[in-house]
């Protein structure tokens, strides 16, 4: 079972997230493990699921909660669906260590 929702190849860093549109407000939960044991971010964006609308305000989320540019971020997998993977350009192994860090501060949070 994986126990975070990154992974990454060569060049990028892949994030596996769950997104629950239409929420009364814009925020990340935190960690979820699925039914099927996918470690997922569960999300919630206030954007209707309608017209990509939903998938642009978690791409302007994501980009300002993890400092990157939001041109840097692209949802790759799952545009139509709640369940996405979302791609991060930049340095993958430098990615991964700090959103683990950050995501372990968030967690701690809760």
């Amino acid at each position: 079972m994986p126990s975070d929702p990154f992974s990454t190849t060569a060049t990028w860093l892949r994030v596996a997230v769950r997104v629950q549109p239409g929420a009364s407000r814009t925020r990340i939960d935190g960690l979820k493990v699925l039914d099927d044991g996918q470690a997922v971010l569960a999300i919630r964006v206030s954007a209707a699921p309608e017209g990509g609308k939903a998938n642009a305000a978690l791409i302007k989320l994501l980009a300002k909660t993890w400092k990157v540019p939001k041109s840097a971020v692209a949802v790759i997998a799952g545009h139509g669906g709640r369940r996405k993977i979302v791609h991060i350009d930049g340095d993958p192994a430098a990615l991964q260590t700090r959103l683990r860090a950050w995501l372990a501060g968030i967690e701690k949070a809760d």
